[in-house]
């Protein structure tokens, strides 16, 4: 990333979590926005995300925002941009994108509260935390469905780690 007048904690931050979702093959550009994007620097373009550190509120939209390109077929990941569209398979998958960037925290040793934090979620981010840290994962049968993470009894079965582990970072499918 290029020198910024941002914090050098958020910096430092946006920079783990752009590295991470290259390395799950996501396409991440940083580049300044003109327009105004559903989260403040945070863009979704061509089935990547285009982020501006300068205007990113909170770093944790990033993990949020990359969920919802992971949770949806490589096809139609390809081809999304700006707002996702209204529509049932977006709706599902927002179920998969909470339980996505909770094992995405996890996995990149950041409090889960970087992600859900207090100004997002409509006031809800402490009760998914509070969801996920009791073993209530929110969105992950349709994680299992597509065959990206598993519960303890199937993933047992198949000899995998359960979640929060994620057997696939992207849905192949």
């Amino acid at each position: 990333m290029q020198a910024t007048s941002i914090p050098k904690e958020k910096e430092r931050l946006i920079e783990l979590l752009v590295n991470f979702l290259e390395e799950i093959g996501l396409s991440i550009t940083c580049a300044t926005e003109e327009e105004p994007g559903f989260l403040p620097g945070i863009h979704i373009k061509n089935g990547g995300l285009s982020i501006d550190p300068e205007q990113v509120l909170y770093p944790g939209d990033i993990l949020h925002e990359a969920g919802h390109l992971a949770a949806v077929p490589p096809q139609i990941r390809a081809e999304l941009n700006g707002k996702l569209p209204d529509i049932d398979m977006h709706r599902g998958a927002e179920l998969m994108t909470l339980a996505w960037s909770y094992a995405a925290a996890l996995y990149l040793k950041i409090p889960p509260t970087v992600v859900f934090h207090e100004q997002g979620y409509k006031g809800g981010s402490q009760n998914l935390i509070d969801n996920f840290e009791n073993g209530r994962a929110i969105g992950l049968p349709m994680l299992q469905y597509c065959e990206m993470a598993y519960d303890e009894k199937n993933a047992q079965r198949l000899g995998v780690q359960p979640f929060p582990h994620m057997v696939n970072w992207l849905r192949l499918k």
